[in-house]
């Protein structure tokens, strides 16, 4: 059940998006090591302010990176 602070509002709207990505290296290499995915995270968590999103949850491994954003509707996820 959703609770009033999980839902964000806007001027016109209310909502509540998620998207789920995930980051795979060509041919799943193992290239990223845990200096790398923790410049990543930092990274990820800049471009997510910029955009007014939030970074819920983060996780990687050599061949590929989770991502868990929130985001508001006027935000294009391929933009973000």
């Amino acid at each position: 059940m959703k609770t009033k602070s999980d839902i964000r509002t806007g001027r016109h709207c209310v909502f509540n998006l998620h998207v789920h990505l995930v980051f795979v290296t060509k041919y799943r290499r193992r290239v990223f090591t845990a200096a790398i995915l923790n410049d990543l995270r930092a990274s990820f968590s800049k471009v997510c302010n910029d955009f007014e999103a939030t970074l819920v949850e983060y996780d990687g491994e050599g061949d590929h990176v989770h991502l868990l954003v929130t985001y508001p509707p006027k935000v294009a996820i391929a933009k973000l």
